[in-house]
This record gives structure tokens, sequence and C-alpha cells, in this order.
């Protein structure tokens, strides 16, 4: 029963924290909008398995980054640069002409959706803030197998939810053409306030 608990606690806990319009569900709108439902996919896949060690390696090395969080705040920081740099990148692609309906271009979108969860520096404070308050309530054993069942629910919640945007992306791209066709400047300002809130955040 415990197995199951934390499988769900994994998914639970991955797909409501990921609802938030964030850097990767966003993204896989615009791909969705600007490719196919297929490569939109492909990149949910790619971003959720990046989940699986960042998740893992928050919880396997907890009392590490406890006893070191000068770590964390480095991991922050370089989350910071990360969201400005996409912030001007998307600016860039906004200014240039939608290609919704144009010619869809090839790529290896799982590997797009790795290397972007991978920029999300964000993601190893969280999983380890967050595995703290679950074992503190008696909700996590922080051993294994548990650990690796837990961070299984992560992947699977981050996927569904990755792939709920991707659905989600379908109804913006034929009811909403505005929406739709300033996708990257929408990605641009999302990016840009995450950025200041983080550094609020840091300041504080």
């Amino acid at each position: 029963m415990q197995y199951i608990s934390h499988l769900l606690l994994g998914f639970v806990m991955a797909f409501i924290s990921l609802i938030p319009p964030g850097m990767l569900n966003m993204t896989a709108v615009r791909t969705k909008i600007e490719k196919d439902k297929k490569s939109a996919l492909q990149f949910a896949l790619g971003a959720a398995i990046i989940v699986i060690p960042q998740a893992y390696i928050a919880l396997a090395f907890a009392k590490y980054f406890a006893d070191h969080p000068e770590v964390i705040d480095r991991l922050t920081i370089a989350g910071v640069v990360v969201l400005f740099v996409l912030s001007i990148f998307f600016f860039i692609q906004a200014r240039k002409k939608f290609k919704g309906e144009g010619k869809k271009k090839k790529g290896n979108f799982v590997l797009i959706g790795m290397f972007m969860s991978m920029m999300n520096m964000l993601a190893i404070p969280f999983y380890l803030v967050l595995s703290s308050v679950l074992e503190t309530k008696g909700l996590l054993l922080m051993s294994q197998p548990y650990i690796s069942i837990f961070v299984a629910g992560v992947f699977l919640g981050a996927f569904a939810l990755f792939a709920m945007y991707v659905v989600f992306a379908t109804f913006i791209e034929k009811k909403a053409q505005f929406i739709a066709r300033n996708i990257n400047y929408i990605l641009s300002l999302l990016f840009l306030v995450l950025g200041i809130l983080t550094i609020i955040k840091i300041l504080k």
C-alpha cells in the first residue's frame, strides 16, 4: 500500500506544481501551435524524462544539500539567469512572422524537451523543499525503494500535465488566435516575471 501511496503522491505533487503556466508547459503549447501534436508530445516526454534525475538528486542528496545551502543558492541564481535569457530569446522569436500555418520543421523534440528541462535550475530546490515537507509530515519515506517509486510518480505526473497542455493548445489554436499568434510574447513576459520574482525572493 505504501508503494501505491508514494507513486500517487509523486504524481499529484508534480501535476499540481506544474499547473501554473511555466517554462516547460507553455513551450509545449508553443510547439503544438507552431509544429504539431506529435512534436509537442515528444517535447513533453523529453521534459518529463529530465524530471526523473532532478527529483532523484533532490531526494537522494537531501542531507548533503541541507549541509551545503550554498549549492542551492547557486542553482537558484543560475535559474534566474536562464529565465532572463529565455525571456530575451522568446521576445526575439515573437518579432518573427508567426509560423503556425507554415511548413513544419523537423527536429528531435525529445532532445529539445530534455534540454529545456535541464535549464530549469529551480527544479532541484523545489523537490528538495517538497520532499522535506512531506517527510516531516510522515508522508514520504526517504529510503529505497520509496524514493524511486515517488520519482516514478513525479515523471508520470509531469508528463500527464504537459500532455494536458498540449491538448489545451488545440483549443488555443482554434478558439483563441490572439494567444496563438502572440505565444512567444507571452512566454517572454512569463520568463521575465518569473526572473524578477525569483530575484525578489533571493533578496528577502
